[in-house]
């Protein structure tokens, strides 16, 4: 057998927090062969991202040591000195980070920024480092990668951001290759490109890569051998095929059954809510089972939106004259029925957030109307708008945002009561205990701030916010996006819960197809603002009739390692720009019904 082209011995990272030094990593060891692929998994905390850093030696003296050996081919990088540590980054070993807008430099264009690589490693002149970076943008399919050549990072969509990552990382014909969450902020389509994309070009130079996720179904798709990693800890370091069929720690069992799964939901007319399962010996506390029947079908629509559009001005010139408008929602109309979760899907920049906030009128609609209880939104003043919010809450994608830093959890949870008039003083305060009663949270958390919640609690608290006023509608933008697994599972059910327990509508806004399956009645897919499809959750999945529905659909991770082999075509399509000049009109479509309840838009 080969020597590994990585190994990691005893691995020890620790940090200095308030004088003392915590472990972040403790005693993990594995190696990498050559031309392998081995994924670090794990939820946020475990130590994957440091593990990564401390591989690159990028953790800093001042606050942070590493204690063990990680060898590169039998050199010990710990004991280089920093000099010659600088020669090995980027040149034998280099790195894919998750956000590549904060990796690049927004005032370089990203051609320079490749060409800086070669420069600096491989020692070529302006001309040669140019022509060769060149190559690597077409290498990474870049469409037009000569045009693009003298692009800033921000005139890049995040798919082509990422591409431009991996050319710079590939530039120099690392012998490994750490990819860090490098698909995680991605649409599901453009994921799919990445990791086609990452495998092509691992088979062509024969490199090794270490690839450092959370998404069991990337882990499924893409690695050789898996390494579980839990409190800085290794759990479990086994081929990929073993850890998904005969899981050994019960913290494996919990984060595979944790997994939603595409298909999961044949023969359930009903959103099914997720096992409970101790992590710790991975016992299941409870098998899944259906949702109550929340739809209150035979009753007039809660909510009616009918040819919703939302545009936004683009000035420019000295004079600050309108140019042109991005058309973000466009003609867009469904109902939704008391107790029912019609889930709104789609890749970034379809339209999806801005549907939900025209609703609310967060931002104001360009034209169309939105009928809440019979009551046109788009037409009520001031107060009265204030009096039907009461009725309409929202989640947002990232609580820690949403949350004031400044006000305890308490504090936040009482503001819209108070607003309200709804109570006050000490029933006030009895309110707000019950509402993280009723989200899993103790009372007594109430004085603490958000920093000092995980990102699980604080998405319990935004939920518990949107609660505080007992609504009948709830719009979910990207509410479990950021979560991890398993939190994301408990945080499903308690909305599952919380709907059979008040009758509330969801309006479901994600990305995820997955979830999505798992917990909607009916579905509607968005693409450049409008509304494609829109049907039963069980149509849709089982026999999608739009060309850019089976797409998404396509493009889901499987948890199935024996889709390791599997090969897809390498697309470099993005979706094109929302932007129209003033003069544009949209074609004449219309949604036609295909089946009962399913329709499909089709051009007139």
């Amino acid at each position: 057998m080969s020597a590994p082209v990585l190994s990691v011995q005893n691995l020890q990272t620790a940090f200095r927090i308030g004088g003392q030094w915590r472990w972040a990593v403790e005693d993990l060891s594995f190696d990498v062969a050559p031309g392998q692929t081995v994924a670090i998994v794990g939820e946020s905390g475990s130590g994957k991202s440091v593990t990564a850093l401390s591989i690159m030696r990028l953790v800093s003296a001042a606050n942070g040591r590493i204690e063990g050996r990680i060898a590169l081919e039998g050199r010990d990088l710990l004991a280089l000195p920093e000099e010659e540590m600088r020669k090995v980054r980027g040149n034998d070993v280099a790195m894919i980070f998750q956000e590549p807008m904060t990796s690049l430099n927004p005032v370089l264009t990203v051609g320079f920024q490749i060409a800086e690589v070669l420069r600096y490693h491989r020692g070529l002149d302006r001309a040669a480092a140019e022509a060769e970076a060149l190559r690597m943008l077409e290498r990474v399919r870049i469409p037009s990668a000569k045009a693009r050549f003298s692009n800033y990072p921000h005139q890049l969509s995040g798919g082509m951001r990422q591409r431009v990552m991996i050319a710079t990382a590939l530039a120099c014909k690392p012998k490994l290759l750490i990819a860090d969450e490098p698909t995680t902020a991605l649409d599901v389509t453009i994921q799919a490109q990445i990791l086609e994309l990452i495998k092509t070009l691992q088979d062509e130079e024969g490199m090794s890569v270490l690839f450092i996720t959370h998404d069991m179904g990337v882990v499924a798709e893409i690695a050789d051998r898996v390494v579980v990693m839990w409190k800085g800890r290794k759990l479990e370091d086994a081929p990929s095929a073993q850890v998904f069929n005969s899981p050994v720690h019960g913290y494996t069992k919990a984060l595979l059954a944790a997994v939603p799964r595409l298909g999961d939901m044949l023969g359930h007319g009903l959103p099914l809510r997720f096992p409970r399962i101790d992590p710790d010996n991975g016992e299941v506390r409870g098998q899944p089972v259906e949702a109550a029947d929340t739809v209150k079908a035979g009753e007039a629509p809660l909510l009616e939106v009918s040819g919703l559009t939302t545009r936004f001005g683009i000035r420019g010139g000295v004079l600050g004259r309108l140019r042109g408008r991005v058309h973000a929602v466009e003609d867009v109309s469904f109902t939704l029925q008391r107790g029912e979760t019609l889930a709104l899907v789609g890749e970034s920049g379809c339209g999806k957030s801005t549907t939900g906030r025209s609703i609310l009128r967060l931002i104001e609609p360009s034209a169309g109307t939105v009928r809440f209880g019979g009551r046109d939104v788009t037409k009520l003043g001031k107060a009265d708008l204030l009096d039907v919010r009461r009725s309409m809450q929202m989640i947002f994608q990232d609580p820690f945002a949403s949350l004031n830093p400044r006000k305890s959890v308490g504090s936040a949870l009482a503001e819209p009561i108070l607003v309200h008039g709804l109570a006050k003083g000490t029933e006030a305060q009895e309110r707000v205990a019950d509402l993280l009663r009723r989200v899993g949270l103790a009372p007594e958390m109430g004085v603490r701030f958000p920093h000092e919640f995980s990102g699980g609690q604080r998405q319990r608290i935004a939920i518990a916010r949107a609660l505080a006023l007992s609504p009948k509608l709830v719009v979910a933008d990207e509410a479990v996006s950021a979560l991890d697994v398993s939190v994301k599972a408990q945080v499903l059910n308690l909305m599952l819960d919380l709907q059979a327990e008040f009758g509330l509508a969801y309006l479901f806004i994600s990305h995820d197809m997955a979830v999505v399956e798992r917990v909607s009645h009916r579905v509607a897919v968005m693409y450049l603002g409008e509304i494609v499809e829109l049907g039963p959750r069980e149509a849709v999945f089982s026999d999608p009739q739009h060309p850019y529905t089976r797409k998404l659909l396509s493009a889901v991770p499987v948890p199935d390692p024996a889709r390791r082999s599997l090969r897809r075509e390498l697309a470099v399509d993005e979706i094109p720009s929302p932007i129209r000049t003033l003069d544009w009109s949209a074609p004449r479509q219309t949604l036609v019904e295909t089946a009962p309840g399913h329709f499909v838009r089709q051009a007139l």
